[in-house]
């Protein structure tokens, strides 16, 4: 029985998710409410809000999976390798895999919920915050001490690189140019960027 209701709450939230994706993609986000979400999935709203505890969390939980990922990178990478080489590998993995966190995936959903994230302001603010999160957690994986300065620093360079390096990809597939074709400059874009966290920024 244990197993049938955890199965049966995954359907649960998947339809809600579900629902709730295709009303935001179709109409915007501001312009849907939380109840039409509920009617949609065929839950009440105190259900809904059983599985999600914000509007915005039915948008942002489909990268729930990658929050704190650097810091599981640096906290699982092989013995012996540099903390900067292991996330360079990780995001080139991601850009090869065509991950839509990387922002290189140019399935017509992904491009356009990345749109929806990027052009409303209180997703833009709740990533934020998940980003923040992220820092931290990478900030105690990269120093023994949270308060190490050096630590701190880096890991601020780190997720803000992903984050410029993310944009920069879902922009030229807004633009029309296919994962395939921006796949070249991506890798060159992320070699570059960890260069620079490596070696300063020479202009």
């Amino acid at each position: 029985m244990t197993g049938l209701r955890r199965l049966k709450r995954q359907r649960t939230h998947d339809a809600i998710s579900a629902a709730a994706i295709s009303l935001f993609l179709e109409r915007g986000f501001d312009e849907v409410s939380v109840a039409e979400v509920a009617a949609a999935a065929e839950v009440s709203k105190p259900t809904l809000f059983k599985y999600f505890a914000t509007k915005e969390d039915l948008v942002l939980h489909r990268i729930a999976d990658h929050r704190g990922e650097a810091a599981r990178v640096v906290r699982h990478r092989t013995p012996g390798v540099d903390p900067l080489d292991a996330l360079h590998t990780h995001f080139l993995d991601g850009l090869a895999r065509r991950d839509p966190v990387t922002g290189l995936n140019d399935d017509p959903e992904v491009i356009g919920y990345h749109r929806m994230v990027f052009s409303t302001p209180s997703l833009v603010a709740r990533l934020f915050h998940h980003m923040a999160a992220d820092e931290e957690a990478l900030a105690v994986a990269l120093g023994e001490d949270a308060d190490d300065l050096a630590a701190r620093l880096l890991a601020a360079q780190v997720i803000a690189v992903q984050r410029v390096l993310a944009r920069r990809n879902w922009s030229a597939l807004a633009e029309g140019t296919s994962a395939d074709d921006a796949y070249p400059s991506a890798v060159s874009a992320a070699d570059r960027a960890f260069a620079q966290l490596r070696d300063g920024v020479h202009t």
